[in-house]
């Protein structure tokens, strides 16, 4: 009788110890699934972020400014790594417009601070003497003033002028042919066979213009 009072005490013991084995094991999966789920959420934010940034540096940066000589002028620069510059401008009845090109993702602090470089280059912009004229002058900016060639802004295509129409010029008045009268004049004073000497009699020293 004691011997199997020992049995199943025994038998109790050891179910008791498979349960907490399996207890453990649950939980211990429960952890390991809930870290990953941690990692994968931590990843899906980083990949919204780069998208969202591509889309932000893919709309047009704009601006406007009065240069130096008093033209009134907009800028529009669209891009990702290569941007194009374009700058439209008017004073006065003469408007021009042309465009710029660079790469400015050579140049090390754009990338870290691309928002103070494009206060800058609507600075130097501004500046600009020889607006869409000098080929070789270039837009440069003080952050990329290091950086190589291809960062700063050169222009790009010839400009393009547009002047307002003038007033149109008069129309010349018709001038009024004396034939007519000569020929009345050489009917009255000579002979049909010398009229029509006559009629160029008169018109040679009379003015053509009546």
């Amino acid at each position: 009788m004691a011997l199997l009072t020992n049995v199943a005490i025994l038998l109790v013991l050891a179910c008791i110890s498979h349960q907490l084995m399996l207890s453990s094991c649950q939980k211990s999966h429960g952890r390991r699934g809930r870290e990953t789920g941690r990692g994968q959420h931590k990843d899906k934010p980083g990949l919204k972020v780069s998208r969202q940034n591509k889309s932000v540096s893919a709309q047009p940066i704009k601006g406007k400014m009065v240069t130096k000589d008093k033209s009134e002028c907009t800028w529009a620069a669209t891009g990702e790594e290569v941007f194009i510059l374009g700058v439209s401008c008017k004073k006065g009845g003469r408007s021009f417009s042309c465009e710029y090109v660079a790469n400015p993702t050579v140049c090390p602090q754009y990338v870290s601070n691309a928002k103070l470089y494009w206060r800058q280059i609507a600075r130097s912009l501004k500046k600009q003497k020889t607006l869409c004229k000098d080929s070789s002058t270039l837009i440069r900016t003080g952050l990329c003033k290091r950086a190589p060639r291809e960062a700063h802004f050169r222009l790009h295509n010839t400009p393009r002028k547009t002047d307002e129409p003038s007033d149109p010029l008069p129309e010349p008045k018709a001038v009024k042919s004396c034939q007519p009268r000569h020929k009345k004049l050489a009917e009255e004073h000579c002979s049909d066979s010398w009229s029509s000497f006559c009629t160029f009699f008169f018109t040679m020293v009379q003015d053509i213009d009546c």
